[in-house]
């Protein structure tokens, strides 16, 4: 139900208004504050944020055309009614034109057209907020849709990113290539109160220091060759937004001052330009190799460092990401699936074995690429192990890699991973050489491994 109680600050020079509208207001249920003249008004906007506010149109100082402006530049979800005496109801009208909810005559007549009044601003008040609410909901739902994951360690990045989404600190994400770390600094954005601004992406190692100069500052007339107008950069572009700046280690130390700069004070500096200019953005950065080693080396400056790593987020590989390698699979499956206009084909068990078995150097996007190719490979209505690419598709029970401890080591396949295949492996041979050397013969082959027959035969099923 949309509430018609709310908060109320009546604005009026005159304290016969203030305090007859104070009685019938709070009679009414409204919590009700008041102030003599327009700069108290203000304060009070700040101190006690109200829903609605009664504004007197003539005051001494500050009248209420400027009082209201001022209240829709800093809180414009705030509904303003506005109050004229006789005379005044041509300013009543530009009012509206700026941004009022309507306007009464003073004296009041009637009381109960006042609190209708009221009540229609706080419904209209109600509903703004369930809608703020409601986009809210839905931005967060589509930020976390792009991450796809249940394992343990995606959970942990997911509520850290509901954590850092509302503050303006810098953060850096580390993670191998192909952790997703556009997409976690993308779903950042989408959850912050800057998720209607502008997004803007840099990757910092595809370019050449003059270029990346240019793009991240932007330049003026005739700074260099070919210069040939203004150009805003990148920092300007995202003005009130977010900037990603992605492979962060690979930014020249020149520019690396720069960013600096951008970071301690806020202010830009076009190639070629005198002028600074202000800006306000959101820096997350991403390195795929250890910042500490480039500043040993002396590639990387330690106090740049400590700017952009305020707030760290470490990406953990998809070899790490256990269950999570079937869900995105499958999710993969049905956006290539659904790009390429066909029918969503499933997965075989020996094609979604030998996806868990592989240890994916190149991550999530190795990952991506292999779903990629299976469905323009696939043919039929399952994709199968010769769809995968090569390295994948040989991956099945009787050629698996971590059957020794170096082989899994080399792979980059976790302990259980190994340990679980190892033991897939021993089983499958264990069984087969037993009922080879028992003619078939289940019993007899039961017999031998100490078993009783139907657990021995629920063994032999896990690998026909």
């Amino acid at each position: 139900m949309t509430s018609t109680i709310g908060r109320i600050l009546v604005v009026d020079d005159e304290s016969l208004i203030r305090d007859y509208l104070t009685k019938a207001l709070s009679r009414a249920g409204h919590e009700v504050e008041t102030a003599g003249d327009g700069a108290r008004g203000l304060q009070k906007l700040e101190e006690f944020l109200p829903d609605v506010v009664l504004l007197d149109i003539r005051m001494p100082d500050m009248d209420g055309l400027e009082v209201l402006r001022n209240i829709k530049s800093s809180k414009p979800q705030v509904e303003v009614i506005m109050m004229t005496g006789f005379g005044t109801i041509r300013s009543a009208v530009d009012a509206s034109h700026a941004g009022a909810f309507d306007y009464l005559q003073k004296p009041f007549d009637n009381m109960a057209e006042v609190l209708l009044t009221v009540r229609n601003a706080l419904v209209k008040r109600s509903l703004a907020q369930k809608a703020e609410r409601l986009e809210q909901v839905v931005s967060e739902r589509e930020a976390y849709d792009m991450l796809v994951g249940d394992s343990p360690p995606m959970h942990e990045i997911m509520d850290l990113i509901k954590t850092v989404a509302p503050s303006n600190s810098t953060i850096l994400i580390a993670g191998e290539t192909g952790t997703g770390k556009e997409l976690v600094a993308r779903a950042i954005q989408k959850s912050s109160n800057r998720k209607n601004k502008p997004f803007v992406a840099i990757h910092c190692a595809a370019l050449s220091e003059t270029l990346l100069e240019s793009e991240l500052f932007g330049h003026v007339k005739g700074a260099f060759t070919g210069a040939h107008r203004d150009r805003p950069g990148l920092f300007e572009t995202a003005d009130r937004g977010t900037i990603f700046l992605d492979e962060i280690s690979e930014i020249p130390p020149s520019i690396q001052v720069k960013l600096l700069r951008v970071l301690q004070e806020g202010e830009v500096k076009r190639v070629g330009s005198s002028i600074t200019k202000k800006v306000d953005l959101r820096v997350i950065a991403a390195t795929n190799v250890d910042l500490k080693e480039k500043i040993k080396e002396g590639r990387f400056r330690e106090d740049l460092y400590y700017r952009l790593n305020v707030i760290r987020m470490e990406l953990p590989p998809l070899r790490d990401r256990g269950r999570d390698i079937s869900l995105l699979a499958v999710h993969f499956v049905e956006k290539f699936s659904k790009r390429a206009g066909r029918k969503v084909p499933t997965i075989s068990k020996q094609a979604m074995d030998a996806l868990e078995m592989y240890g994916w150097p190149g991550n999530v996007r190795e990952l991506e690429n292999a779903i990629e190719r299976a469905i323009v490979l696939c043919r039929q209505d399952s994709i199968e192990l010769h769809n995968l690419p090569p390295e994948i598709g040989s991956m099945d029970r009787g050629n698996m890699p971590g059957l020794d401890g170096e082989t899994a080591a080399k792979n980059g396949l976790p302990f259980t991973k190994a340990k679980n295949q190892a033991l897939q492996h021993f089983e499958q041979q264990y069984i087969e050489t037993l009922l080879k050397l028992s003619d078939g013969n289940m019993s007899e082959a039961a017999r031998k491994a100490g078993l009783d027959r139907s657990n021995f035969r629920k063994i032999v099923k896990k690998y026909q």
